[in-house]
């Protein structure tokens, strides 16, 4: 995992084209079958929260871990 600076997300991983993304308050999430390109996209983006909403989240299944 990845700390980033952003309001919202504490840190970010990607393994086996898993999208990890832990928040401030504490909830980890797995999304599934992520391409590698969405993660670096996410890493590289001006707003980790704002790309995670419009690329990410109602695109992908997820879990959340904790």
């Amino acid at each position: 995992m990845t700390p980033v600076v952003s309001s919202n997300i504490h840190s970010i991983g990607y393994e086996n084209s898993t999208l990890y993304v832990r928040f401030h308050s504490g909830g980890l999430y797995a999304y599934h079958h992520v391409p590698e390109s969405i993660y670096i996209g996410l890493m590289n983006a001006p707003s980790h929260g704002h790309f995670l909403h419009e690329h990410v989240k109602g695109h992908f299944s997820y879990t959340r871990l904790s």
